[in-house]
């Protein structure tokens, strides 16, 4: 009875044995140690844009949709980072409409809008453009943005590093960059200026051009037809041409 008892014991242990041992392989395994995440501050108006340059004068604090208002800094520094990227492309894009009307290697000096010269460019220079943008945004997105397949979900998708300053791709090859923060901060503001101009500016060429089918130095401005309108400038036209007719 007792040997009879003792293999009964031994069955429902190893029963139990078994079935801890089953449950045990049917629970999902980990990915990784449990790591605590701790709450990204959001922003307050204490401290505008987490302390970024930009809020220049007159405009000041100039957040007229509330945009700021609960948005965690790494988002705030993402925005300043597609603010940056823009306008320098803004700066350039304004002076290369400035300087194409006299110097324009790349086309054939046919004249127009550049909107209809692009697309006549050999296709060597449209692979060799592409290559070379291509390479840029390379070494930028490089510099400043996560692995978005690093990571156990999705949370790099789309982020900066956290090491990472909006911008500051470190590139200065004339060694232009300030040491003192105050200078700093001062050029930061100087190109933020300059750079939501010159989106401005090169977004006035493109619609100009694409109105007017002209280009800005062949376009022949009126400043009384600006100012008084084109209705205007044609009745007084039409005044000065009855006069000369009646002098006739």
């Amino acid at each position: 009875a007792d040997i009879s008892q003792n293999q009964a014991s031994f069955v429902i242990a190893m029963s139990l044995a078994l079935a801890s041992s089953s449950l045990a392989l049917n629970v999902a395994p980990r990915s990784g140690p449990v790591k605590a995440v701790a709450a990204e501050p959001v922003a307050s108006k204490a401290d505008f844009a987490y302390g970024l340059p930009g809020n220049i004068a007159p405009a000041g604090n100039f957040d007229p949709a509330n945009l700021l208002e609960g948005t965690s800094k790494s988002e705030v520094y993402r925005w300043r980072e597609a603010e940056l990227t823009h306008g320098r492309v803004g700066m350039l894009a304004a002076a290369g409409f400035l300087v194409q009307e006299g110097f324009h290697p790349l086309f054939s000096a046919d004249g127009g809008p550049a909107i209809e010269q692009i697309p006549a460019l050999p296709p060597a220079i449209w692979f060799l453009m592409t290559l070379g943008i291509g390479i840029c945004e390379t070494l930028r997105i490089q510099k400043g943005w996560e692995n978005p397949y690093s990571g156990d979900g999705q949370e790099n998708i789309q982020k900066l590093k956290a090491d990472y300053y909006p911008g500051d791709l470190g590139f200065d090859p004339l060694g232009l960059k300030p040491t003192d923060p105050a200078e700093l901060r001062e050029m930061q503001e100087k190109e933020l200026s300059h750079g939501r101009l010159g989106m401005l500016a090169a977004a006035g060429f493109m619609a100009q051009e694409a109105v007017s089918g002209k280009t800005w130095s062949q376009q022949d401005v009126n400043f009384e037809g600006l100012l008084l309108g084109g209705y205007f400038s044609q009745e007084a036209a039409e005044v000065a041409r009855d006069a000369a007719a009646s002098a006739l």
